[in-house]
């Protein structure tokens, strides 16, 4: 048995001034968007695709809307229903925490589809890059969770690196950020970047790429839940499977149609 590692103290805020206040949670955001901009970017020159360059700078403020309007009510949906209803000011609070990724996903997703019709885009040839981008914004995100010691895993005795998080009671707990920060954001961004830069069979179907990004993001996900404390209002919502679990569950089915599906998107020239 470990006796647990204590919680490093960390301000959550960077500075502040006054009433304003810079933090991390919030430079997350900013800079996992301007890091998969400019990634995007450089895809896009490879590629030689129709989602160029300019059209990746217009997308920007779309993706943006749709990060934070998604994860605002995907949280607010699938995770506090009753309480933003009694109290529906609270929605727009969003600096005191409260996102959900799949939400964000669902946002990005819609934003996608709007943009790649309005644009002509070929729909999976934005999909295929947005995704491999992604993993930059959810890593710095998981890194802004465990600086806010929000988020945290289960109690455990058995790993030497359990922590004892503030908000978490006096006893050791994974430090389930951290996985999740491994995860999705260097393990997929690893996966992904490796397939579409180094295997062009692959990045020439479409589809491809944005399937396993859900497949393998869904499982993990999934799995890794088991590590994480449930949400305390919630607790375990059916079967012993969290909030998280459920909806990774669609996810990773999605992820396998897309996968059959890329096989009639296949291409044999650059554009793509």
């Amino acid at each position: 048995m470990y006796p647990g590692i204590p919680f490093p103290e960390i301000n959550p805020v960077l500075f502040q001034w006054g009433w304003f206040a810079v933090r991390w949670y919030s430079l997350a955001y900013i800079f996992g968007i301007l890091g998969a901009w400019w990634l995007a970017r450089q895809m896009s020159k490879k590629s030689n695709s129709t989602f160029s360059v300019l059209k990746i700078d217009d997308f920007l403020i779309w993706a943006t809307i749709g990060i934070i309007v998604g994860g605002r009510v995907g949280y607010c949906l699938f995770y506090n229903l009753r309480y933003f209803l009694e109290f529906p000011a609270q929605i727009l609070a969003i600096w005191q925490g409260g996102m959900s990724f799949h939400g964000g996903l669902l946002g990005v997703m819609i934003a996608t589809i709007l943009f790649a019709w309005k644009r002509s885009v070929p729909l999976f040839t934005m999909a295929d890059i947005l995704v491999c981008v992604a993993p930059i914004g959810l890593f710095l995100g998981r890194l802004a969770n465990f600086v806010n010691g929000e988020l945290f895993g289960r109690v455990t005795h058995t790993v030497p690196w359990a922590m004892i998080f503030p908000m978490g009671g006096p006893e050791p707990r994974h430090p389930s950020q951290l996985y999740e920060a491994g995860l999705e954001g260097i393990l997929i961004f690893l996966i992904l970047n490796a397939l579409w830069w180094f295997a062009p069979s692959i990045r020439n179907r479409r589809g491809l790429t944005t399937g396993i990004f859900f497949v393998i993001y869904g499982i993990g996900r999934f799995f890794l839940e088991y590590t994480r404390e449930p949400d305390a209002h919630l607790g375990l919502v059916w079967q012993g499977l969290s909030m998280g679990q459920i909806l990774c569950i669609p996810m990773v089915l999605l992820g396998i149609f897309f996968i059959l599906l890329s096989k009639k998107n296949t291409v044999y020239h650059r554009e793509f």
